[in-house]
């Protein structure tokens, strides 16, 4: 009962009192050794000038008990240091990486050394300081990338705008529509950046009601329709599964986001005469509704593949803000759901979500 009384409660308080309670163990060994060494020297001392005799003691047994209590007492002292030096040590690494961090150098490490608790400490401060300089360098990018998307319309919109007062351009449809143009880029840009935020934030909600997945599907494909011939793509829609995909509690205009996102990839990057195929299945003993996205483009290499998701995360071919895909993560795992890919060089990519029934 004690001992399941004790783990609760070690538990209960993160974990970090059995190292409390070991190192006082070691401490109180320490100094029980320490001292006894020291006693046993001064009971020699005390023996060799006449204060204290023992029972049958000669000069051979009372050198033999000096030499062994000194020692027991330099051990003692030695260890005792060695012990207090190595925690000494590996506390103030931490705490001068804790300042540098503070101060902003996420570029800060400390060696994983010591009790079995501080390095523990430590590779959980380095995972902690690599977060933070990740983060910090994913801040520069946005910033960067953000500078230059918003750069490029504005400087479109100003020229077309002073042309127009100039008397430059005359205010018919084409300069009109190209002005038009760059400011829907610029509310794409601002409403991906926020439903971004509110997503990882948690705030986001969702309209759901009842929608036909199908509808869905068609709908969305058909937008693309004029786009993908433009481009001499074929885009197809197909399902498999039960006969008629069931009707499903969901946020349309999210999930048609979702699919948005995933179709303007692949036709972004399928070459002329190349197929991206749209489809939806339910699987009703798993209790989910599935919808995909294939093309036959290049492919996704291996080490790129598990970061597709990330956010600001992009190819060097890319023309976008590399949130796409993770706005579409994110509202698919606001509606309890799971995304994934799977592709391989030269073999085309395809990207499947599922949805709970």
């Amino acid at each position: 009962m004690w001992r399941v009384w004790r783990r609760h409660n070690w538990r209960r308080a993160g974990g970090h009192r059995p190292f409390f309670w070991r190192f006082a163990a070691l401490l109180t060994f320490l100094l029980v050794f320490t001292l006894g060494g020291c006693a046993l020297v001064a009971g020699v001392i005390a023996s060799a000038i006449g204060l204290i005799q023992f029972p049958g003691s000669d000069i051979i047994f009372s050198r033999g008990v000096g030499f062994t209590a000194l020692v027991i007492g330099v051990l003692g002292v030695v260890l005792t240091g060695r012990a207090l030096r190595r925690l000494a040590i590996s506390v103030d690494d931490l705490m001068e990486a804790a300042e540098r961090v503070a101060g902003g150098d996420y570029t800060a490490r400390v060696a994983e050394q010591g009790p079995r608790e501080l390095r523990a400490l430590a590779r959980t401060f380095n995972a902690m300081a690599a977060r933070l300089e990740e983060t910090a360098q994913q801040r520069r990018n946005l910033l960067a990338d953000v500078t230059h998307e918003l750069r490029t319309p504005l400087t479109v919109i100003q020229g077309n705008l002073e042309g127009l007062l100039d008397g430059i351009y005359p205010a018919d449809e084409t300069h009109l529509a190209s002005i038009l143009d760059e400011t829907q880029i610029l509310a794409r840009l601002i409403d991906d950046l926020r439903t971004l935020a509110l997503a990882e934030s948690g705030a986001l909600r969702l309209q759901k009601e009842l929608t036909d997945p199908s509808v869905l599907l068609n709908e969305t494909a058909a937008s693309f329709r004029a786009q993908s011939e433009a481009a001499g793509v074929r885009l197809t829609v197909s399902q498999s599964g039960e006969a008629e995909l069931p009707l499903v509690e969901l946020d349309p205009a999210r999930i048609h986001e979702v699919l948005t996102n995933l179709i303007a990839n692949a036709l972004r990057y399928t070459p002329v005469g190349g197929e991206i195929c749209v489809r939806g299945w339910a699987d009703g003993e798993r209790g989910q509704l599935g919808m995909s996205v294939s093309d036959t483009g290049p492919g996704i290499a291996a080490d790129v593949l598990p970061h597709i998701f990330d956010r600001f995360y992009k190819s060097a071919d890319s023309r976008g803000m590399g949130l796409g895909l993770a706005i579409a993560k994110n509202l698919v795992v606001a509606h309890g759901g799971e995304i994934s890919a799977q592709s391989a060089p030269g073999q085309g990519t395809t990207i499947q979500f599922t949805l709970p029934l």
